[in-house]
């Protein structure tokens, strides 16, 4: 087996994904963009009207990061799963897997793709959030890199699932019954220090409260839990799901059969 690296071969499995998300523009942006306007309508204006500050920001720009996460991680399931589910669906996948390709580089075109077009898709709600809220971002850096991270780590969760699925509803199953609940009650639109105590501390075995908290610290320099234990979690679910993938890859789970 060659050890060189088949570059062209990952940008064109890359570019493919990226022309697809060109082909359903409205689907990939316009929606997601209209849906975190009528969030703001609601959360901002109704809410926002008699919940002034949390933790001395305003309550419509504390929304903002979790806005942003509840899009990141349905929107990097949704393009990963589906970009190595349809090639499993049509039959393709043989082609894919005999093609001059390594396991390393189909992962990284399908996961850079879904990861792509999710951090722009990211960057776009934070572009329509200032529109309505003024918005300060503490630490810029950190907010682009766990931007990147959090897209690369659900799209390659969103892989797995692409590849665990037996049809369509499969792929919608866990991101519309695990992830968006999860996301609603891992302080998306509050903080979880609000809670009773007995009800903050199931919280914090909510995955995704660690993700959303650190997110938020690197627009305004605090979180429910520290920016440490924040990191480490998401580098945590990175490796799990880097560990997964290669057992796909090294036994054939679902990809042979």
């Amino acid at each position: 087996m060659s050890l060189t690296f088949n570059g062209y071969g990952v940008w064109a499995i890359y570019r493919f994904e990226m022309a697809r998300a060109l082909r359903t523009i409205w689907q990939s942006l316009v929606t997601p963009v209209i849906t975190t306007s009528l969030y703001f309508v609601v959360f901002g204006s109704a809410i926002g009207s008699r919940m002034t500050e949390i933790d001395g920001v305003p309550y419509g720009a504390f929304i903002v990061p979790g806005l942003i996460m509840l899009s990141l991680f349905t929107q990097s399931i949704f393009n990963a799963s589906f970009g190595i589910y349809f090639p499993k669906f049509t039959g393709t996948i043989y082609e894919l897997l005999s093609a001059p390709v390594s396991p390393l580089e189909i992962v990284l075109a399908y996961v850079g793709a879904a990861a792509t077009k999710s951090a722009v898709l990211g960057l776009i709600i934070l572009a329509t959030a200032s529109l309505f809220v003024p918005l300060q971002i503490l630490h810029p850096v950190e907010m682009l890199a766990f931007l990147i991270l959090i897209s690369t780590t659900f799209s390659l969760f969103g892989f797995i699932i692409g590849i665990w699925a037996d049809g369509f509803e499969q792929l919608q199953m866990i991101p519309m019954l695990v992830v968006t609940p999860l996301t609603f009650l891992g302080g998306s639109f509050y903080s979880i220090d609000m809670l009773p105590e007995a009800w903050r501390t199931v919280t914090l075995f909510n995955p995704l409260v660690y993700l959303i908290s650190g997110f938020r610290w690197t627009f305004y320099g605090s979180g429910d839990v520290g920016i440490g234990i924040s990191l480490g979690a998401t580098l945590g679910f990175l490796v799990i799901c880097l560990v997964i993938v290669g057992w796909i890859f090294r036994t054939g789970y679902r990809l042979k059969n």
